[in-house]
């Protein structure tokens, strides 16, 4: 049998296709079957049409949950897309920086309850290292409650995220910096632009599609988002970071509703996948001039 005929391929791609549908694909129908009911996890499930998906429509604090994430992905676009591509440019314009490559990457390596645990300790208002440095700086009467003030919780989350994937986005744009044909920017160079105006004008343009990908990992990833707020906040104070990933658990595990657990799913799936839609629609009409 040739592995290019169309048995071979078939062969070849069927293990993972079973994998995939088991994993996946199953329980993706059996979440949406669920959410067409009331069920507690005991007995049999009680058919319940679309009660779940009106009283997702209803819910104030699930509905904030989409705003809570929306600020969340815009913060996370900044601290982690815009300051990994100056960080891949700052690299790639010097040389001997494979401490500095090491050193971004390693926050990336670190389980993210490990980084939630370690961040909740340094916020901490009592014994936080951030506070004890403020004071030792000069700021004698300041005491912030970081993590317990609707003001600052959300914002101390994204700083956290922005400092864990940073080194992430950051290896990324390194990597199709470096695939760059240096004569371009030698050209550059020779007619006088300097280094900033050649990374802005030239560079990055020539990854613009390594840049967009890079926004649509923050932007999916962001709205998957759970460990970092559920093991630093648990979605308070006051549901102020609550997002819709902690609210569907909290749907499910503690208030025992798993149809409206699995509805609230659904409805999360639904708005990633408009996003990527958006974002292929996008590519569709807008593609690279040039690829490298």
């Amino acid at each position: 049998m040739k592995p290019t005929s169309r048995t071979g391929v078939l062969v070849l791609v069927l293990p993972a296709l079973l994998i995939y549908a088991f994993a996946v694909l199953v329980p993706f129908v059996g979440t949406i079957g669920l959410s067409f009911t009331r069920w507690n996890g005991f007995g049999t499930p009680e058919w319940a049409g679309l009660d779940n998906y009106l009283r997702a429509f209803k819910d104030a604090v699930f509905m904030s949950t989409f705003g809570h994430v929306a600020i969340y992905i815009a913060a996370t676009l900044v601290l982690e897309v815009l300051l990994g591509l100056v960080l891949a440019g700052f690299i790639a314009a010097h040389k001997w920086t494979g401490f500095y490559r090491v050193a971004l990457f390693i926050p990336v390596m670190l389980p993210m309850v490990v980084v939630a645990v370690l961040w909740r300790t340094i916020f901490n208002p009592d014994v936080g290292i951030l506070n004890a440095v403020l004071k030792r700086i000069g700021f004698q009467d300041v005491s912030f409650v970081w993590l317990g003030d609707p003001r600052t919780a959300l914002l101390s989350i994204c700083v956290v995220s922005g400092w864990v994937f940073a080194g992430f986005f950051m290896a990324i744009f390194l990597a199709a910096l470096t695939r760059l044909p240096p004569d371009v920017v030698e050209s550059a160079r020779l007619d006088g632009a300097g280094e900033v105006k050649i990374f802005w004008r030239i560079k990055v343009p020539m990854i613009r599609q390594v840049v967009l990908l890079a926004v649509l990992l923050c932007v999916t990833g962001g709205l998957q988002g759970f460990d970092l707020f559920y093991v630093m906040t648990n979605g308070g104070p006051y549901n102020t970071t609550e997002v819709p990933t902690t609210y569907m658990v909290k749907s499910v595990f503690r208030d025992g509703e798993i149809g409206y657990g699995a509805s609230l799913s659904v409805l999360v799936t639904i708005v990633g996948l408009i996003i990527a839609g958006g974002f292929w629609y996008y590519q569709r009409r807008h593609p690279a001039d040039v690829e490298y």
